[in-house]
């Protein structure tokens, strides 16, 4: 995702294969967790390759072939609602891509192409284990007690599935949400406090 080269030709391979991008989902993997006062400049400019610039690109890319109308959609951090200790990096280059949606959804709403994000809460991925991980060796904590801290802080009381997020992804891109654009969807079990 931060290879210009490498995200234009993966569009490329798509266009070939379907001659049309009706729908596009953004997502790359975080930026590490720290604090901010002990990132370098190259892990700030790395943060902002990996997290902005592979959103612009992606979707600089696809909006030549969205010729029909179309959806995208990005996948943020909840760090864009509420800041998480430790993931300043995170925040700060997510919230840009927020930014990015919500200029984007304006710009390209007469081309019928709608953008929107979507927030994953706590879901079971390998990111929130490496998260939780960490969490415990800096701690000084069992990993199964770093998770259940915060599986208890969900009003659900659980960590969300792939499945469950995939399918507000899938809603999202669907023609079902025709009218849904500059959007910002939390799929957190109700973890959120924000209003």
């Amino acid at each position: 995702m931060t290879s210009k080269d490498s995200i234009e030709a993966w569009v490329n391979a798509a266009v070939s294969r379907w001659g049309v991008i009706d729908a596009l989902l953004v997502n790359a993997g975080g930026p590490p967790g720290g604090l901010i006062k002990d990132f370098t400049d190259e892990q700030w400019h790395a943060a902002f390759e990996l997290t902005l610039m592979s959103a612009v690109r992606m979707i600089r890319a696809a909006l030549p072939h969205m010729q029909n109308g179309g959806a995208i959609l990005t996948i943020t951090s909840s760090s864009v609602r509420e800041p998480i200790e430790r993931l300043g990096l995170s925040t700060v280059m997510r919230s840009g891509v927020v930014g990015l949606v919500k200029t984007l959804a304006d710009e390209l709403a007469p081309d019928h192409i709608r953008v929107n994000n979507l927030i994953p809460g706590r879901i079971d991925t390998d990111r929130v284990a490496q998260l939780d991980a960490a969490t415990a060796k800096r701690e000084g904590i069992s990993t199964d007690e770093a998770r259940a801290r915060s599986v208890n802080k969900i009003p659900m009381r659980r960590l969300g599935t792939i499945d469950e997020f995939g399918a507000a992804a899938a809603f999202l891109l669907s023609p079902a949400a025709q009218y849904i654009t500059g959007a910002t969807l939390r799929v957190d079990g109700g973890a959120m406090r924000s209003i």
